[in-house]
């Protein structure tokens, strides 16, 4: 199996974070991939139809995830994932964020201008950069067809993302003379949660990234440098998150 994680290009950075591909020609069990939050709405393409609860699909489009799930493929495949900016759920596909929260959906239920054939155009491509080449490619014309000005959530949720504290939080709220009310809705509409959820899971996902690299002494100095209380506040957030305890984690994944 190979995972590469890659940078998008320039013509659609402004709306996708990066770029996963996975390639696994020696399924001889069922492949499963955990999901975890992450802050990043995605779009995930498998050449394998991929189980996620009851549904299988092949083409599929996630908002923001909050409580743990996985991804099962019992064949050999090819996974190529866009994982977008926080604010470009709403703005690129004309959905509500709030309504993929933790219920992402097949592609091809969206309107026939917004799914484009895309998946039949992806299944019928031969390589894995033919692939990327037609997402860039769909990507990009969706964002000609953008009329909503994102630059007050862009603003928001990069300056929370940077430095995910409640402190942090209020004073971004303060920046943009909302009410607490305003700025809930706000998130809401575009982002799919709260900003109290968005902090957490920014502040979880820094967390995750450092501990997955393997980039740290001690559960105790991750914890402080991530701003949580104790070793024991990051455990239970890392469970709520994963439903794994970061030990169980590592294990999991070979450390």
């Amino acid at each position: 199996m190979k995972a590469t994680y890659l940078t998008p290009a320039a013509s659609i950075a402004e709306y996708v974070q990066e770029i996963l591909v996975i390639e696994h020609f020696r399924v001889t069990t069922p492949f499963v991939l955990p999901i975890f939050a992450n802050g990043m709405p995605t779009l995930l393409f498998q050449t394998a139809g991929g189980q996620i609860g009851n549904a299988t699909n092949n083409l599929t489009l996630f908002g923001q995830t909050v409580f743990p799930d996985t991804l099962t493929i019992t064949e050999n495949f090819t996974l190529i994932a866009y994982f977008f900016k926080p604010y470009a759920l709403n703005t690129l596909f004309g959905v509500s964020a709030r309504e993929l929260t933790d219920s992402p959906i097949d592609l091809n239920l969206l309107p026939a201008p917004v799914r484009a054939g895309l998946q039949e155009q992806l299944l019928n491509a031969a390589t894995s950069a033919e692939m990327m080449a037609l997402l860039d490619k769909y990507i990009l014309s969706l964002t000609t067809k953008i009329k909503t000005d994102v630059r007050i959530i862009k603003y928001a949720v990069e300056k929370i993302a940077g430095a995910p504290s409640k402190k942090n939080l209020a004073e971004v709220q303060q920046e943009l003379y909302m009410t607490g009310r305003t700025f809930q809705r706000l998130f809401e509409k575009n982002i799919g949660i709260v900003p109290t959820q968005y902090r957490r899971i920014s502040q979880f996902n820094a967390a995750f990234r450092q501990l997955n690299g393997r980039r740290f002494k001690s559960l105790t100095d991750l914890s402080f440098h991530h701003g949580y209380a104790d070793q024991s506040h990051f455990i239970r957030t890392f469970k709520e998150f994963t439903a794994l305890t970061p030990g169980e984690y590592l294990a999991y994944t070979g450390a």
